[in-house]
């Protein structure tokens, strides 16, 4: 799904209401029944009152429709217009005109004292800027915001939370509960600068046109469970481990050989027909006992790895979990890396060593796979001030290397030279130790069974963090360990490839 900017929304709002002939007002009637449909689901209780803020824009407009959707069907609401401005779009006039008509309670607010006490809510709707916001709010739209975030109460926000720049870091805004946007996702609504603004975004459809939005270019996407199960290769019935790849997981060293294990157990679960780990002396029979299923190739020392060699002809590698940044260790990576030439994740200490020798970068097959967390990404790129400055050093890093990396965090970043990919899944269960080996193994296998190295990013980071999504209900995310996410990779796989109905 592409992810399109505040310009380009705006020319497919007109290219809908153009191409399919109809008034601009049916197509801000779409919006609010989509915003309709789904708030009344998620709040079915009609005694409880509902405050809806309204800004004189169309984002406005849409809150009246809404309010008169939800008066109509026996909601307790009432409307406070925002009035920043004497000018009201059109079509919000109209909708003024409609909630009068229609005897809805409603205000309007110019000056503080104006302000309606909100203890007497239950919800809070947010509708006073859109899409189009392009300069800093102030005013009284500022002290309604500021009131909106004091009271405490559930907000959910139309389309995006009021104040929310699209292009540019905000510095206040909503802070919604949950956005229930309109058809085109938003990057902003998913970037870590943004998360007390967002919470939870869902994205409604609203009938915009199809070709309009493919025409709009864009180097950004949402990636969903479609694009994933479309990628899925077939298990063919006469398929053997020989035929199913082999993958090659490098790092340990003594205390941290956990990490090799649930790598190697990773990448076996994603359907990798072999698994070899190369360790030091003291993980061998750690492997051995904990993960039988694992072929173990031993370093010459016993602690650490001193020289990578092995005769085996690995389909794809992941190195760099636990291995520690030793001057042993760090003189073994820049060998292996020199004469490797399958595809390869690295991680963790392999990130490390990358960050203390950066001239090793340009030595890296082309779209070899990094998965740093944030601080593992500054070592590499250099400190940054907001997310979209550190998109902008993430992109221009992946283009002077030639490489891929996955921005990991809530909702993950998989960064190429070419495109920005948004990963949907995940909960904060996925905030645990071992969770960034797991994710190693997982597109180290996938990369084994001859997937790209997008798709081997995609599908790996798509399926990591769906296991947390399918045991919310099951295993507290206070309690979900890296284990949990090998154990229920097959159940994501079921998910993935259900059909839709």
């Amino acid at each position: 799904m592409k992810i399109l900017t505040s310009e380009q929304i705006r020319r497919v709002d007109a290219e809908t209401i153009k191409r399919e002939g109809i008034p601009s007002l049916e197509l801000m009637k779409r919006a609010a029944k989509a915003f309709y449909d789904r708030f009344t689901e998620r709040f079915p209780d009609k005694n409880s009152p509902v405050l809806i803020f309204a800004g004189v824009g169309n984002n406005g407009g849409d809150g009246l429709v809404v309010a008169r959707l939800l008066n109509k069907s026996g909601y307790n609401v009432k409307v406070c217009i925002v009035e920043y401005s004497d000018h009201y779009t059109e079509d919000c006039a109209h909708n003024v005109r409609r909630i009068k008509a229609e005897n809805i309670s409603y205000m309007k607010v110019r000056e503080e004292k104006e302000i309606p006490e909100l203890s007497g809510y239950d919800l809070l709707i947010d509708g006073i800027f859109g899409t189009g916001l392009s300069r800093e709010v102030s005013g009284i739209a500022a002290t309604v915001i500021q009131r909106i975030n004091e009271s405490g109460k559930p907000v959910i926000s139309i389309d995006v939370p009021s104040g929310l720049f699209l292009d540019r870091p905000t510095s206040f805004a909503v802070h919604a509960t949950e956005t229930i946007t309109f058809e085109i996702p938003k990057l902003a609504l998913y970037l870590p600068d943004n998360q007390a603004y967002t919470d939870k975004v869902t994205i409604v459809p609203i009938g915009l046109n199809k070709e309009a939005i493919a025409q709009e270019a864009s180097n950004m996407s949402l990636v969903e469970r479609c694009n994933i199960r479309a990628l899925l290769k077939p298990l063919h019935k006469f398929a053997h481990k020989g035929t199913q790849g082999h993958g090659l997981l490098i790092g340990g060293s003594l205390g941290k050989i956990g990490s090799v294990c649930l790598a190697s157990r990773a990448a076996l679960r994603s359907g990798c027909g072999l698994v070899t780990a190369f360790v030091p002396g003291c993980g061998t029979s750690v492997l051995q006992t904990a993960f039988p299923e694992a072929m173990v190739i031993e370093d010459r020392n016993g602690t650490h790895i001193t020289s990578i060699g092995y005769t085996i002809r690995p389909d794809a590698v992941g190195i760099g979990v636990g291995m520690g940044l030793l001057p042993e260790t760090q003189e073994a990576f820049y060998r292996f890396i020199q004469q490797n030439r399958a595809p390869m994740v690295i991680d963790a200490d392999g990130l490390n060593i990358l960050s203390k020798n950066r001239e090793w970068l340009s030595l890296l097959p082309p779209d070899t796979i990094l998965t740093p967390h944030p601080k593992e990404l500054s070592r590499l790129i250099g400190e940054w001030r907001e997310d979209y400055e550190k998109i902008e050093k993430t992109i221009a890093f992946a283009k002077k290397y030639r490489l891929i990396v996955v921005l990991k965090g809530a909702y993950t970043l998989i960064v190429t030279p070419e495109h920005l990919y948004v990963n949907r899944t995940g909960t904060p269960a996925l905030a645990t130790a071992g969770s960034g080996d797991v994710l190693t193994g997982i597109i180290t296998g996938l990369l084994a069974q001859g997937y790209s190295p997008l798709e081997a990013a995609q599908s790996g980071v798509f399926l990591h963090g769906l296991t947390a999504d399918l045991t919310a209900a099951e295993i507290h995310p206070r309690s979900f360990i890296a284990s949990d996410i090998i154990d229920n990779l097959g159940r994501a796989y079921f998910e993935i490839e259900k059909r839709i109905r």
